[in-house]
């Protein structure tokens, strides 16, 4: 097995992508929304509450910018595949129902020594006009497949600051909360198949990272974006460590201006995501 250098930077053919109301709708429920009140949340979970607008939440801009495949990295065991990094520019409020059309490449494969980091980004745009609308990079982590001699990549340090949060939000997790969210189209059975899970290394099948990034990304916009789509302009994360359905997620939030920093752990304290950073817009007739 080996990973395929020459696929660094070669663009994919344009791919479109549609989505629906019930898939946003999904989305939605699939990284909690509505779970600790039902009716909190109305303008993400339903589309025909009176005086409710339907949204459509931040963090389903990922899913929608996933398509465009190259060439490909090459050869390895999936099972050995985990997200390590993931980011977004979100360059306008996603539509409820709407298209996109989509161009991937690889940017980096990175020696890490017991494996590799392969880094990549995808562009989304508008069909009909060309208009970028999201911008979405990650970097997913094959244990295994380094050692090959090249670059180890950037190090990004991220000095947690050195005052209490502003925010602290903690949201549960159902038991059940893969299952819902593997329906927004990560079939991966890492989160659902026991057997594969244990292949994995892992004691029982474990909350998909992109399913922790989101129940995050809604406490991001709550406490930053007074719950307004239109203000939040940015998000990124490192995975730390794994989260098991059922388990509660407690975000914690800096403030700096029209950014802030993010962290998530666990319940016993073990961060889940860092390197959090989130970017806002001003408020609607506010100064700037």
């Amino acid at each position: 097995m080996a990973l395929d250098h020459t696929s660094i930077g070669v663009e994919s053919a344009p791919v479109e992508r549609t989505w629906t109301s019930t898939d946003t709708l999904l989305y939605a429920v699939g990284v909690g929304a509505g779970l600790d009140d039902s009716l909190r949340e109305l303008p993400f979970t339903t589309e025909n509450a009176h005086g409710v607008e339907q949204q459509v939440l931040p963090t389903f801009a990922v899913l929608a910018a996933q398509g465009g495949r190259g060439p490909g990295i090459g050869t390895f065991d999936p099972v050995m595949l985990v997200h390590a990094e993931q980011s977004f520019d979100l360059h306008r409020p996603l539509a409820p129902a709407g298209s996109v059309r989509i161009t991937s490449k690889v940017t980096g494969i990175h020696d890490k020594g017991s494996g590799a980091l392969v880094t990549s980004e995808s562009v989304a745009v508008d069909p009909e006009t060309g208009e970028p609308l999201i911008t979405s990079r990650s970097a997913v982590f094959i244990r295994g497949e380094g050692g090959f001699g090249g670059e180890r990549g950037p190090r990004a340090s991220w000095p947690e600051p050195d005052r209490a949060p502003d925010h602290i939000v903690t949201y549960p997790t159902r038991p059940e909360q893969a299952l819902i969210y593997r329906l927004s189209g990560d079939r991966n059975p890492l989160h659902s198949d026991p057997a594969f899970a244990a292949k994995a290394g892992f004691e029982r099948p474990i909350l998909h990272g992109l399913c922790t990034y989101g129940f995050t990304g809604r406490a991001l916009l709550h406490t930053l974006a007074g719950s307004d789509p239109s203000r939040f302009a940015s998000m990124s994360g490192r995975f730390t460590r794994p989260v098991f359905p059922g388990e509660p997620l407690t975000v914690s939030v800096w403030e700096d201006g029209d950014t802030a920093r993010f962290r998530t752990a666990k319940a016993d304290g073990t961060v889940v995501i860092d390197h959090g950073r989130a970017g806002v817009r001003p408020a609607p007739g506010s100064p700037g």
